[in-house]
């Protein structure tokens, strides 16, 4: 049977999406013969560039990867569910696989001597979609096959709570300012000098922290942690995984935003400044790619539903509706252009879609 720790939170938050698919029956991963098969069967593989028989010459790692992960998630993969198999085997080995990719094609650009800067991949995806968990994964395994990587959020660069204080004083009338999340409430200079520090750890014993913020602080409204907490990476990095629900969002015509939300107007001029804080700095993108942006407030409910449901504080119904409610209009402007044309700066050859149903598992789009 599947098994879950509750030693932490942390490690609940990280078997969230697997247990979210509400498994019905087991499916036993007997031998080699069926895991072939059934990753063959998945929908991203050509995506990635992998032909059935490229797989089968590299069913050791599948096997060694998919293995770890398990235990990643202290799940029992001789008895794994097949919403388990879907998201191990069709999900974060395929993703892995291709971030392994533009990590080889970035480091053959330059010389055996050369003190390489890590590769930056950008991760856009809505809230709730699973893209933290996805995330952990992937850097799980980027450590276990010793490549030094780290992880960075949009949520990382959020302004103070004192200039946030500002922000919601000189936009009273702009319910999408009032709070954190849309383009405006980042501190875009720490994000520069942040981003410019990660590309600089190319050699043994150099040193940065990386920022982090505080969500709970001020009764939710949130505040840099303090720098104390801030977790250190030291070089050589060989990759940066750095997600955000917005990363790769273009400013449109005024008029198309007004459109959707007259207090958008703000919140486009804004983002005119974000390409150069944080898009320019990605060198390789995935997109987690939804239908219907309404499905961004039934993953926060469910998500918050289980934290109440854990004894833990939880927004309610219609609290989750409210702060939902806040991204919405920019999901509604930015995500057609984001998906027709790609990420703001993206190189279309080094960009993987990955397009997920409401049960956050990766479907065929073509």
């Amino acid at each position: 049977m599947m098994t879950y720790s509750k030693k932490s939170s942390g490690s609940l938050r990280l078997q969230q999406p697997l247990r979210d698919a509400f498994p019905l029956a087991q499916a036993e991963v007997s031998h080699v013969k069926e895991l072939l098969e059934f990753i063959c069967s998945g929908p991203i593989l050509k995506e990635i560039g992998l032909a059935p028989k490229k797989v089968a010459e590299s069913i050791d790692k599948w096997t060694l990867y998919g293995s770890q992960l398990c235990r990643f998630f202290k799940i029992n993969e001789l008895y794994l569910t097949k919403p388990q198999k879907i998201r191990i085997y069709h999900y974060y080995v395929p993703v892995f696989l291709w971030c392994e990719q533009e990590v080889s094609r970035h480091r053959s650009m330059f010389k055996e001597d050369d003190e390489i800067p890590p590769l930056v991949i950008g991760f856009n995806a809505p809230q709730g979609c699973g893209k933290t968990t996805l995330v952990e994964a992937l850097d799980y395994l980027f450590r276990i096959t010793g490549r030094k990587s780290a992880t960075i959020s949009i949520d990382d660069f959020y302004l103070a709570a004192e200039e946030q204080v500002k922000l919601r004083e000189s936009n009273p009338d702009n319910a999408l300012l009032e709070l954190r999340g849309n383009a405006g409430s980042h501190d875009l200079s720490l994000s520069v000098e942040t981003l410019k520090a990660i590309g600089s750890l190319t050699k043994e014993g150099k040193k940065i922290k990386l920022p982090r913020y505080n969500k709970s602080a001020y009764n939710g409204r949130g505040d840099r942690a303090d720098p104390s907490t801030w977790p250190e990476v030291e070089g050589p990095l060989t990759v940066v995984l750095f997600e955000g629900w917005m990363l790769g969002f273009k400013p449109l015509p005024a008029e198309i935003v007004k459109a959707v939300d007259p207090q958008l107007e703000t919140v486009n001029k804004n983002l005119k400044d974000y390409h150069d804080a944080w898009d320019k700095f990605i060198d390789s993108w995935i997109v987690i790619k939804i239908q219907d942006p309404g499905c961004v407030y039934n993953w926060r409910l469910q998500a918050e539903i289980a934290m109440r449901d854990d004894g833990k504080p939880g927004m309610s119904d219609e609290e989750v509706r409210d702060f939902v409610s806040r991204y919405l209009p920019a999901y509604k402007a930015y995500l057609p252009t984001l998906y027709s044309d790609g990420p703001n700066g993206a190189n279309p050859e080094h960009l993987l879609v990955v397009e997920i149903d409401v049960g956050r598992n990766p479907i065929l789009t073509r």
